[in-house]
C-alpha cells in the first residue's frame, strides 16, 4: 500500500479492489492512474504486483505509450479481470442475397 495513506484493513482492501473492478467495467476508457490511485498503490508497488516495469507504467500514465495486449492483460489481472478478444458477428445482408 502507498505509504502516504494510513494502513487499512483487509476488508477495506477488498472493498477498494471491488471499486476498481466496478470502475473498469463501467468505464472501459479508464486511465491507469485512476485505477492505481483507487487501489492506493504507488507505481513501484503496481509494478511489483503486475510484473510490469515502473517505466512502462509511467509511460502509459503519461500517454507516451498505449501498452500492448500483454500489458493490458497484466493490468486487468490486477483486479481479477481478463481481456477477451472475439470476432464481431457480421450483420445480415437485408437484400435477400
Amino acid at each position: 500500500m502507498d505509504k502516504r495513506f494510513n494502513p487499512i484493513s483487509l476488508q477495506e482492501q477488498v472493498q477498494l479492489r471491488k471499486q476498481a473492478v466496478d470502475g473498469v467495467l463501467a468505464h472501459p476508457e479508464w486511465d491507469l492512474r485512476h485505477l492505481r490511485t483507487t487501489m492506493r498503490l504507488t507505481i513501484k508497488e503496481m509494478a511489483k504486483v503486475t510484473g510490469l516495469s515502473e517505466r512502462t507504467l509511467r509511460d502509459i500514465e503519461s500517454g507516451r505509450s498505449g501498452g500492448t495486449i500483454a500489458t493490458a492483460e497484466k493490468l486487468l489481472g490486477l483486479v481479477g479481470l481478463r481481456l477477451l478478444i472475439g470476432r464481431i458477428p457480421a450483420k445480415p445482408d437485408n437484400n435477400g442475397a
